[in-house]
């Protein structure tokens, strides 16, 4: 297949995923210029918050990112009913694990963001926070599995529709209910919750229009729960990076905690918008190998890792172009205007690197490789950006430090996972891996 048809590809399956992505992200931006808005303590308690409740839908990225790995193997081998009977069997998991983290998260909330935020003002409204938002999790984890099958049977358009409806409605509640209602930061978490739940029914609509068997398969679960060994281990890695880096901004000052969360949300916005060539990456590479085909598999590794480049260039350039207008759309605080720009710049010259790093991301993970992805992952932050970002709270480098700390960690990520995919181990063919 030449340039031009794969071209077209990646483009049909990334433009609607791009939205899909930037979806809950965007809405965070929103949210965080809404409760900004509110002052510094409300928007470091937002931002400490929401590194909580991302520990659950990032820790559990295996609904998306492992089901879109197994289900593609099939469609690729020509079984679709296969292939949507992963998303069945994922969506059960996202259930009984969703409803098991509310009870667990209500218990811990308190610590958690304690532990975070130490005490005060700005951990009271965290925990206010956290606790409403956590009622959302089980459809959450939904609509990851959701996203999971229908990007595995290269649908990327339906997920485009029911995460779009559910985000506009958090979007448009989110400002009624905190300004206009006086809900203060509640507010935002009320909002997020109902939109949550939108998307999660409609998620769940769209899977009993198939018509397959919907009865729990243990077996299927079990496969499913043993990719997710290591998807979880390598989620928990980023994880450690950013609730790391969230606790030493919060415990710097709350000028510092509102400026890392507004150029942090801004990195997860343009990181998830980057991850739209990664999805594509991961349905295409996955019906390749399923399909028998290793060579075609390489050859989009190498082109996928060259759209991600540009893409990455060309966002740089934008943000670079927005430094000094963009931040005051997320709040007019000085003391928080003042501490954004030591991180704005580690933030624009990391684009081209994250665009090649989650290309080849998706390419790994749809072959299945996850077992590379964990170990790489886990040593870059071991060896990169823990010890940088614990340094700098002892040594008071404040967000230069933190930011020098992912910088660190992204090349390291770069590193290995272009070593990896040269070597060409990761390409196994068949409907299973």
């Amino acid at each position: 297949m030449g340039a031009d048809a794969t071209w077209r590809q990646v483009v049909r399956l990334a433009l609607p995923a791009l939205p899909v992505l930037a979806a809950e992200p965007l809405y965070l931006l929103v949210d965080t210029a809404v409760v900004g808005h509110l002052g510094g303590v409300y928007l470091g308690a937002l931002g400490v918050g929401a590194i909580v409740l991302a520990q659950v839908s990032t820790q559990l990225t295996f609904l998306s990112y492992g089901t879109t790995s197994r289900a593609a193997r099939l469609h690729g081998a020509g079984d679709r009913e296969a292939a949507v009977a992963e998303g069945v069997q994922a969506t059960w998991l996202a259930l009984v694990i969703g409803v098991l983290l509310v009870g667990v998260g209500q218990a811990l909330a308190g610590p958690v963001v304690r532990a975070l935020a130490g005490s005060g003002p700005l951990a009271d409204a965290a925990e206010s926070w956290v606790r409403i938002a956590l009622i959302g999790v089980p459809m959450i984890l939904v609509s990851l599995a959701g996203n999971g099958w229908m990007r595995g049977v290269q649908d990327t358009r339906t997920p485009l529709k029911l995460v779009l409806l559910g985000n506009a409605v958090s979007a448009v509640l989110c400002p009624a209910f905190v300004h206009y209602l006086h809900w203060g930061i509640e507010g935002s978490a009320i909002a997020n919750v109902i939109g949550q739940a939108v998307g999660g029914a409609l998620f769940l609509r769209a899977l009993a229009r198939e018509r397959v068997p919907l009865a729990p398969v243990p077996a299927t679960m079990g496969a499913q729960l043993r990719l997710a060994r290591d998807l979880v281990l390598r989620s928990l890695a980023f994880q450690a990076c950013f609730v790391s880096a969230a606790a030493v901004a919060a415990r710097t000052s709350i000028g510092a905690a509102g400026a890392h969360q507004v150029v942090l949300q801004l990195w997860t916005f343009l990181a998830l918008v980057l991850d739209s060539i990664a999805i594509a990456a991961q349905a295409l590479v996955g019906a390749a190998l399923g399909g028998g085909d290793d060579r075609r598999a390489r050859r989009l590794a190498r082109t996928l890792a060259e759209y991600g480049l540009v893409f990455g260039v060309v966002l740089g350039v934008l943000f670079a172009s927005l430094a000094a207008v963009l931040p005051r759309a997320f709040t007019a605080d000085p003391v928080v205007l003042a501490e954004i720009p030591h991180a704005w710049w580690f933030f624009v010259a990391l684009q081209p690197v994250a665009g090649v790093v989650f290309a080849l991301d998706g390419v790994l993970l749809g072959a299945g490789d996850a077992a590379f992805l964990r170990t790489a992952t886990l040593a870059s932050g071991l060896i990169g950006f823990l010890p940088v970002v614990w340094v700098s709270f002892a040594l008071g480098w404040g967000l230069v430090g933190i930011w020098s700390g992912l910088a660190l960690f992204m090349l390291l990520r770069l590193v290995t996972l272009v070593a990896r995919t040269r070597s060409g181990r990761w390409a196994v063919v068949g409907a299973v891996r």
